[in-house]
């Protein structure tokens, strides 16, 4: 719970009887290597904060049924299908354990009246979500004007210690090219 409140106070600050109303709200959690956060189909019922560990969330393609990777999570990371969260609908997409991971999890009603109680982490949500948001967008736009090459070492520099925790070939995955066209960009470029 403190890694958590002290990622939050890094951009709001607490009062003490906010932190202990914020501690009771939240439930630990572990996930095993494999095991899954949410399924497509599901209602995403938590937000969901990483102390440690790396999860994956993904969709599988129809035509090929290979995993697409939408984003990769680590520590002091969130992992939540927001849309589905937020509506409390249908999830369309997996989010699943690479390696054993711990997770603190808040429940949809909880979150709501917390937001309520602690008007500040509307605030620290906001920023959360701008930045999600961010990446998002950026993502997008380099998926249409950069090639493969430069979006693999766009991730190295900004993701560093994702590409150290993750498979080639879930990394392919997350640029849209085959684990073989990586390996010829990292060859090209000498990344061992």
């Amino acid at each position: 719970m403190q890694k958590l409140t002290d990622t939050i106070s890094k951009h709001v600050k607490l009062t003490n009887e906010e932190q202990v109303l914020f501690g009771t709200l939240w439930s630990a959690k572990t996930l095993e290597k494999g095991d899954y956060l949410l399924r497509n189909g599901e209602i995403c019922r938590t937000d969901n904060y990483i102390v440690s560990g790396t999860l994956k969330a993904f969709c599988i393609n129809a035509d090929t049924g290979n995993e697409e990777i939408l984003y990769f999570a680590i520590d002091e990371w969130w992992a939540t299908d927001m849309e589905s969260f937020r509506k409390q609908e249908p999830s369309m997409y997996n989010i699943q354990a690479l390696e054993k991971t711990e997770i603190l999890q808040i429940n949809f009603h909880a979150f709501q009246n917390m937001l309520k109680q602690i008007p500040s982490l509307e605030r620290y949500f906001r920023i959360i979500l701008e930045g999600y948001l961010g990446a998002l967008q950026k993502r997008i736009i380099y998926s249409h004007i950069y090639d493969a090459e430069y979006r693999y070492l766009d991730f190295l520099q900004n993701y560093p210690l994702i590409a150290a925790k993750i498979p080639q070939y879930l990394i392919a995955s997350y640029l849209g090219i085959s684990p073989e066209f990586l390996s010829r960009i990292r060859k090209k470029n000498k990344i061992h």
